[in-house]
């Protein structure tokens, strides 16, 4: 099985702590599920600068394929970051390279030759929905935050896995919120829900997963390594419930570390 992560990618820069570390949604899914034995791509656009060289190689030294990666004269994403009672909370954003990165054909190609692709909403990837989807690869997606985006209606019918991370507990406008948009396509849409844990809903139940309790020391990447572990669920052929159980072991490795990995 091998899996396509495509889009945003960036350095976080840790002020406070004088430190930095190679991220971004589909990077992250990439190297968790890789950590996990899975095979994965990624292809995304990294700039000239040092912070390109840096994620990189971190990315080639864990396996990563990066044999359709852009690198583009200027700027490199960087996000800065501090630690605020063990979560992370980011302030300015450059997206650098990123903001003009595109699939190219080749690129589609490429992509839609592995069994699942990941992306997000960050990561100017939803307009080849459509065509990734009918060439027979499962898409999943994350909204992230942004349940109110116009992207979401727009790509939901194109995913088969759709996720969101919501600062809630599970309610019924929660509910009612997951069962309109797995209306719209999805097998499962899936909300993480932080220190609540998540929630599923395939059309027909709904499934409610707690967090693997851990000493905390960084929240950065959680939700990502979430999605990595469902995928891998889905990729073994599990049911939802398991699936949500290999995203909530996943989310516990990478929160008692600094740094999404």
């Amino acid at each position: 099985m091998r899996v396509a992560a495509a889009g945003d990618n960036c350095v976080d820069v840790y002020q406070d702590e004088g430190k930095k570390y190679p991220g971004g949604n589909p990077v992250n899914v990439a190297v968790y599920l890789k950590r996990m034995g899975i095979d994965a791509s990624y292809t995304g656009a990294v700039g000239t600068d040092p912070e390109g060289a840096f994620l990189a190689d971190a990315l080639e030294a864990k396996g990563v394929d990066l044999s359709h990666l852009h690198v583009d004269e200027g700027q490199t994403a960087v996000t800065q970051v501090k630690i605020v009672n063990g979560n992370r909370v980011f302030g300015d954003y450059t997206e650098g390279v990123m903001e003009s990165f595109r699939l190219t054909e080749d690129d589609l190609a490429f992509v839609c030759g592995h069994d699942l692709f990941v992306s997000g909403i960050w990561g100017h990837t939803a307009e080849d929905l459509p065509a990734i989807k009918a060439s027979g690869a499962t898409v999943a997606f994350d909204f992230s935050d942004q349940p109110d985006d116009p992207m979401v209606d727009s790509a939901l019918p194109y995913v088969d896995y759709a996720f969101f991370g919501l600062d809630a507990d599970d309610s019924d406008e929660v509910r009612a919120f997951m069962r309109e948009k797995q209306a719209m396509g999805p097998k499962a849409v899936v909300v993480t829900l932080g220190e609540h844990g998540s929630l599923a809903f395939d059309g027909t139940t709904f499934y409610k997963h707690g967090i693997v309790e851990v000493d905390l020391a960084d929240t950065m990447g959680a939700g990502d390594s979430f999605i990595a572990g469902f995928i891998k669920g889905v990729l073994e052929g599990k049911g939802v419930s398991d699936c949500m159980d290999e995203g909530a072991q996943s989310s516990a490795v990478t929160l008692q570390y600094f740094g999404a990995w």
